[in-house]
Formats: C-alpha cells, structure tokens, sequence
C-alpha cells in the first residue's frame, strides 16, 4: 500500500490539528477574558520572544485580521529587543517587513 507524503506536521499528526482547531482556537481563543485582537498582540510577543520565526508570520497576520494595526507590531517589535534580546526583535522585524508587504 502507498503512503501519501505528509505536507504538514497537522497532516503528519492529526490529533495536533485536532487539538489546535477544537481547543486552541475552539476554546482557548474564545475565552472573554481578552479580546482576539489583545490576545493577538499577546500571542505575538511570546513568538518574537521565544524566535518562533514561522509561527510569528501566521499570527502577525492574524493580528492585522484582528485588528492590530503595523505601527502597533513595530512598537511590539521595538519593546521586544529590550525584554527578549536583541536578535529576537530584528527576527520579528524580518518577519514584519514580509507580511507588511503582503499586506499591501
């Protein structure tokens, strides 16, 4: 029997894109405690604090969708080079200049 190469890791490990799709983002992202656009700009700066370069992209995306403006994620990336480090701010800021000009 031939296999199908996996595209993705949600491919590769189903019960991840289960959890991700029915507790992260069903449950956890639903919470009323913050909105989605907050819970966003949270999201964003542990991603450029821990340089998870690809996760970043997806959720600096979903900020602007949520209502994050491009100067707000530029003042996020600034604050984060003084609590994270140095390269962590410049890696979000590669990271912004790509979404930015898809953005456009």
């Amino acid at each position: 029997m031939a296999k199908t190469k996996a595209k993705n890791a949600y491919e590769l490990v189903p019960q991840l894109g289960k959890l991700r799709d029915e507790v992260l983002f069903g449950d956890v992202w639903e919470q009323p405690e913050l909105s989605k656009r907050d819970r966003s700009l949270v999201t964003c700066a542990i991603l450029a604090a821990l340089y998870r370069t690809s996760e970043l992209e997806g959720h600096m995306q979903r900020a602007l969708d949520n209502g994050v403006t491009q100067d707000e994620l530029r003042g996020l990336i600034t604050h984060t080079a003084f609590y994270a480090g140095w390269p962590c701010a410049v890696n979000a800021g590669r990271v912004g200049l790509k979404i930015f000009e898809d953005d456009q």
